[in-house]
């Protein structure tokens, strides 16, 4: 009955197997086709067909890991391939949705639309911060020309070239991307889906209806989305933080060594001895102009110089002494006086007093700058004047940018095949597993031992093998559910063994007390069979509907054999009187409905549930009451009366009178039909003596039927 649960078995290694090779052969088609258009100088990238095959095939994890390797492999020969294994997972993403349901044509456009816009309005975007406008890759010189004849705004020249760039290389990646699929086969796609599944695989349609289940709060696959975008989330920006502060640090430093080893190369062609002079007589002082081109050397040596001075700092300011001119402002000239600063003015007295400066940042007057001093001394050990150098962060500051386009591009890779990993797992060895129990404990059907032990199969089929604490529930619910309806099952076996024992001990109850009036022969019989013609048309014309089920059928003709049972009071001799009954003898033969219903009503006071005995006590004691009230033993009328009775009261009278007894004669079915037609809304309920009228082919058949025993 239970299954041993075995480890890894050699499908599972099998199909492994075959999802190891569809990688590779989907590397191979990346990688092969990116040299190949390296190679020929075709202006394409054609890096993501094996991308968008395997995503078709083997969905969207298999593509996501083709994605990331190729672009890693790929790195080896030009590391900032690495930076792009973002699209391409992407690109994997965006196939596997569009080919979910096969490789089918009206899905190509949209597939194609798609993949462009990744690959040229996000990879646009990534090469904007990595590189700037129009420095690097396949679509520089088109972009260039954007600009220079129609567009006029860097942003929108590099997209539209990088769009229309992507757009043809998507569509020939998609293209013949559909044309590999053709020769691949359904049959082993559909095997391939059975990958990952810890139980039975479910069918598309069996997904559908399990995943449309509801929830109160949040499913378990919602919580562990967001749990897994919370943690690598955290991480990513803890780790691109962490790293963003260490390589501004890193740089900073790096332009700080380049200022100092600029400032210090100066120092050797100025003459601490002659400044004063050149302040005084400026380009006419000896050696002015020879020490200026030096320093002018070295000012354009770098684009990251902005400017470079030799300031002499006395009380009323920075007087100039060297002012090397750029191209976007002259410099000042000998003997002028620079004021200060106001970022400076903390450090003035330090200037003044000839003191080593530390490198220090500012955005003021003259921009972002890193700014680096370094004092001159003369012989005597005074400092006669500073070096000073400029060096503009603004290239810092996009190295930061890059930087970060960089951090985040390799994180967002990752982050999404770590996301799609952990939903891929958390789906086939929680969810559905979960899910599948689930729906089939809630489409368990109880109402035969067929339906029973098919909602049972159902449970049992799902072969659940996840190797956890799951599938310790699963094979704990399974054998709950097998045992418990063997339970159920053997508890319904004895409960119909009791039943059938118990309508048989009353049965021969009601034959006992029936045996007893000579001249009723089947009565309790064919009123039984009466009442269940009545009831079942009824119930067919829609009558009494609150009342009328199945249930309430089965309960009311199990307990019409027990409508007479009063009568077992009456003495031998009123009941079998051959003659008409005195008033004083028909006045205790009336007596019997109470003491059938008060014998009943005792049974009832013994047991737990009364079942259908309430209806035997309603019949015993109501089914000689009329219609119109004029009945006994209490008078009722109308629908005061139990319907079981108002029923009952039909079948009765029909069966009296159409049958033989030791006092009369039987009369013919049609004069007896009619009769009950005539006490129609006196004596009888109108609906049910239209009920049974409707029915009298199958009245006649079963009269005729216990006549001809």
């Amino acid at each position: 009955m239970y299954r041993e649960r075995k480890g890894l078995s050699s499908t599972a290694v099998k199909y492994i197997l075959h999802l190891a090779v569809l990688c590779l052969i989907g590397i191979g088609i990346n990688v092969g086709m990116s040299k190949l258009v390296r190679v020929t100088g075709i202006p394409l990238y054609l890096d993501a067909i094996g991308t968008v095959i395997v995503s078709f095939v083997g969905g969207v994890l298999p593509g996501i890991v083709v994605g990331l390797a190729t672009n890693f492999i790929n790195s080896l020969s030009d590391y900032s391939a690495i930076f792009y294994g973002t699209l391409n997972v992407m690109i994997a993403v965006c196939a596997a949705f569009f080919t979910r349901d096969g490789f089918k044509k009206r899905n190509m456009i949209p597939l194609v639309v798609s993949l462009s816009i990744i690959g040229g309005i996000l990879g646009s975007i990534l090469t904007w911060f990595i590189y700037g406008f129009g420095s690097e890759g396949i679509t520089a010189d088109l972009a260039r020309k954007f600009y220079d004849t129609w567009c006029g705004n860097r942003y929108i020249a590099q997209m539209s070239a990088d769009f229309l760039i992507d757009l043809c290389d998507k569509t020939l990646t998609v293209v013949i991307a559909f044309i590999v699929a053709r020769f691949i086969s359904k049959n082993y796609i559909e095997w391939l889906k059975g990958f990952g599944w810890q139980q039975s695989r479910l069918t598309d349609e069996q997904l559908k209806k399990i995943n449309k289940s509801h929830v109160r709060q949040m499913s378990i696959r919602a919580k562990i989305l967001i749990l897994l975008s919370v943690a690598i989330a955290v991480i990513a920006i803890a780790a691109v933080t962490i790293g963003y502060y260490i390589f501004k640090q890193s740089t900073v430093s790096d332009h700080e060594q380049f200022g100092m080893g600029i400032v210090t190369n100066c120092s050797y062609y100025l003459d601490p001895e002659m400044v004063d002079t050149y302040i005084e007589q400026g380009e006419d002082a000896p050696g002015y102009k020879e020490t200026y081109d030096y320093f002018q050397k070295f000012q354009q040596s770098s684009d990251d110089i902005e400017y470079l001075y030799v300031y002499q700092i006395r009380e009323d300011g920075c007087h100039v002494v060297f002012d090397v001119d750029t191209e976007d402002l002259e410099g000042g000239n000998p003997g002028d006086v620079v004021p200060f600063d106001e970022s400076f003015e903390e450090l003035k007295d330090d200037l003044i007093a000839g003191k080593p400066i530390e490198p220090k940042v500012t955005n003021d007057t003259y921009g972002w700058l890193l700014t680096i001093y370094k004092p001159i001394y003369n012989s005597e050990g005074r400092c006669v004047c500073y070096i000073g150098i400029d060096i503009s962060m603004h290239q810092l500051e996009h190295s930061i940018y890059g930087y970060l386009a960089k951090q985040v591009s390799l994180f967002l890779g990752f982050f999404i095949l770590v996301l799609c990993a952990g939903l891929w797992l958390a789906n086939y060895n929680i969810i559905y597993p979960l899910n599948a129990m689930s729906y089939a404990a809630s489409a368990f059907a109880y109402n035969s031992t067929a339906e029973r032990n098919e909602s049972v199969k159902r449970i049992t089929d799902l072969h659940i093998h996840t190797g956890d604490e799951l599938e310790n529930l699963y094979t704990a619910y399974e054998r709950t559910t097998v045992e418990s309806m063997l339970f159920l099952n053997e508890s319904r076996r004895k409960s119909k063994v009791i039943d059938k024992l118990q309508t048989g001990l009353i049965m021969v109850l009601a034959d006992m007390v029936e045996s007893r009036d000579k001249g009723t022969g089947d009565h309790i019989k064919k009123t039984a069979a009466y009442t269940s013609i009545i009831l079942i048309r009824l119930k067919e014309k829609g009558e009494f509907p609150d009342i009328i089920t199945g249930s309430y059928i089965d309960d009311v003709v199990k307990s019409a054999p027990l409508h007479d049972i009063g009568k077992i009071s009456v003495p031998d001799a009123i009941l079998n009187k051959p003659g008409r009954l005195e008033a004083s003898e028909y006045e205790i033969m009336k007596n019997h409905t109470v003491a059938g219903s008060d014998i009943i009503m005792k049974v009832i006071d013994n047991v737990s549930e009364a079942g259908y005995l309430e209806e035997a006590k309603n019949l015993a004691r109501f089914h000689h009451e009329k219609y119109d009230g004029t009945g006994y033993p209490t008078g009722l009328k109308g629908e005061e009366i139990p319907l079981s009775a108002r029923v009952m009261a039909v079948a009765d009278v029909f069966d009296a009178l159409v049958s033989r007894r030791s006092y009369k004669d039987p009369m013919s079915f049609d004069e007896v039909m009619q009769i009950i037609i005539d006490g129609k809304g006196t004596h009888f309920d109108p609906k049910v003596v239209d009920a049974f009228v409707d029915m009298k082919e199958e009245v006649r058949s079963v009269a005729e039927a216990f006549n001809n025993r």
